[in-house]
């Protein structure tokens, strides 16, 4: 009974620390130019950015202006945010000659898009498991560059 004794506060305290917090990340995705389709976001660790199977995601229908996206139980890390309006619904990024989305697409940080995405090291932030809102602005290379103003 001793031992039972002395070893349960030992159990409390390693099944306490045992698992990372885990929180809901909010993503308000700006500069959506047309109510149609979704806006679609992956949360990718450093070896999945810039993947196809990054292992949190979330969706929202398109909003003219800014669109919130949350994804929930993400443990806490660092990640990289990589966005794109699916307007036709097919859940990939459409591409033109050389590769040019005909989407919009966005990363964390409003990281710069060159003659190519960016560097995880350029989008990367700290997710600590505690509720969190972050903000990107969706790209355009072909058609609108924006909502059309009103």
């Amino acid at each position: 009974m001793r031992r039972l004794v002395l070893a349960f506060p030992a159990l409390l305290f390693l099944v306490g620390a045992a698992a990372p917090p885990h929180g809901v990340l909010t993503i308000d995705v700006g500069n959506v130019r047309i109510a149609k389709g979704n806006v679609h976001v992956d949360v990718c660790p450093e070896a999945k950015f810039l993947k196809d199977d990054c292992p949190w995601s979330g969706n929202a229908r398109a909003k003219v202006g800014d669109t919130r996206v949350t994804v929930a139980n993400l443990p806490a890390g660092r990640y990289a945010v990589q966005a794109f309006l699916d307007e036709n619904g097919n859940g990939e990024v459409d591409r033109a000659l050389f590769g040019i989305p005909k989407e919009g697409v966005g990363f964390s940080n409003d990281a710069k898009i060159g003659f190519g995405p960016p560097k995880f090291a350029e989008a990367v932030f700290a997710f600590d498991g505690n509720a969190r809102t972050i903000h990107l602005n969706l790209r355009y290379f072909l058609g609108a560059k924006g909502p059309s103003a009103r």
